[in-house]
This record gives C-alpha cells, structure tokens and sequence, in this order.
C-alpha cells in the first residue's frame, strides 16, 4: 500500500480533505462538542496509516503545500479585523491588556513549570510558543534549538483543547462578553480556537484574530528572556 500511494502526489490531500469532511459530518449529526473535525479527522488519519502502514514521512511529503497554506490562511484572518475596526478601535486598551496577561502568565507558567521538573532544554525551549499558531510557533522554536516536532504537537494539542472546550469553558466562568471570549479564544488557542470563535459571534472571531496576531508577538518577544533558564 505504502508503494502503490508513493505513486501520487494527491492522496495525501484527498486524505486530509475527506477526513476533515467526515469529521465535520459526524459533528454535525452527533452535536457532540468533542467530536471536533479536526481531533476526529486527525485521529481518522493516524489510524489509516497505521493500519495502512505508510510512513508519517510520506504523507507529510504529501501535504507539503497544504501546510504552505497555514500563512496565508493565517494572514486571511485580517478580513474580519477589518469588517469589525470601529468596534476593535473602541476596546484596544482591553483587548492588549487580556492579551499581555495571557500570553505572559502562560509562557511565564510553562517556564515555571519546565524549570521546576527540570526537563531537558530541548524540550523545555519547544514548549514555550506553545499557545501561538504554527506559522509563528515553529520557527521561534526553530530558532531557539527547540524540538520542532514536538512544538507542533503542542501547538496543535492546546488548539484543539480551545476549539473543543472553549465554548464550554467560557460558559463555566461566565465569560459572555463577546470581546472577552475573543481575547480568550485567540491568545489561548490561536488559530484552531479563533475558528471556533468566528462560529460564536462575528465580533468574537474579529477579536480572537487580533488576539492571536498579538499573543505571538508577545510571545516572540518575551522568549528571549526566558531562554538563559535553559541555556
């Protein structure tokens, strides 16, 4: 099997695609929160290879240029920063402050911890940018001699958790300012979470793009600081 999809360049996608799809079908007839295309879709993929026995490598080869897309797509949340301006330009001071207190309790808190259970630098380096979105995660953890792999996994465990419980968890601490919610959505769980916010309200995606842009920047700045803890 492994041979015969070498073969083509497109099944990779294919894969990706119906797995998404398929995901977003079972959601939507089970109204189940957990069952998130993406953790359904990703857990549909990893059992195909298995059970298919293709190497990871491969099917990342394949979807090489779907991955291309994360920048793009992630420069495509400025649509709604623009639709929502005025009312962004009324909250700024809000918005930076949820921000800053986010993106630096949570990479002061992983530091901490990582510091505390004196884990290898490696590791501990990969962690850190592990609430901002992949285009920005991978390369600051590149840079820094972090594991890769495992920043990308990290990456994507703490957006799913935001897409899946995001909802749920704003609910519990009565969070029902959409603005809040936003700052919540994007400086937590970046993009996987910003998606899940643009479900909620208009307002809500609008702020949580924002957030996300910002958090990584944050993020970008303050890990400078951190990385001597780990030299």
């Amino acid at each position: 099997m492994s041979e015969f999809l070498s073969a083509s360049a497109l099944w990779a996608i294919c894969l990706t695609a119906g797995a998404y799809q398929l995901g977003a079908w079972v959601q939507k007839k089970t109204r189940i929160a957990a069952l998130s295309p993406i953790l359904t879709g990703a857990a549909l993929i990893i059992l195909l290879l298995i059970v298919f026995k293709v190497p990871n490598a491969q099917y990342q080869a394949g979807v090489t240029h779907l991955s291309f897309l994360l920048t793009p797509c992630t420069v495509c949340f400025g649509i709604p920063l623009y639709k929502q301006l005025d009312r962004l330009k009324g909250n700024l001071t809000a918005i930076f402050a949820g921000v800053f207190a986010g993106a630096a309790s949570g990479i002061f808190l992983i530091a901490g911890m990582c510091f505390f259970f004196r884990t290898e630098n490696a590791v501990s380096i990969a962690l850190l940018p592990k609430s901002v979105t992949t285009a920005m995660a991978i390369p600051l953890a590149t840079e820094a001699g972090g594991l890769v792999p495992l920043t990308a996994a990290a990456v994507i465990l703490s957006g799913i958790l935001g897409n899946v419980a995001g909802e749920g968890l704003c609910r519990i601490a009565k969070i029902k300012h959409p603005i809040a919610q936003g700052v919540a959505f994007g400086t937590a769980s970046h993009v996987a979470g910003t998606a899940k916010a643009a479900e909620l309200n208009e307002l809500t995606g609008a702020v949580s793009s924002l957030s996300l842009v910002v958090a990584g920047i944050l993020t970008a700045v303050l890990m400078p600081f951190l990385l001597p803890l780990f030299a």
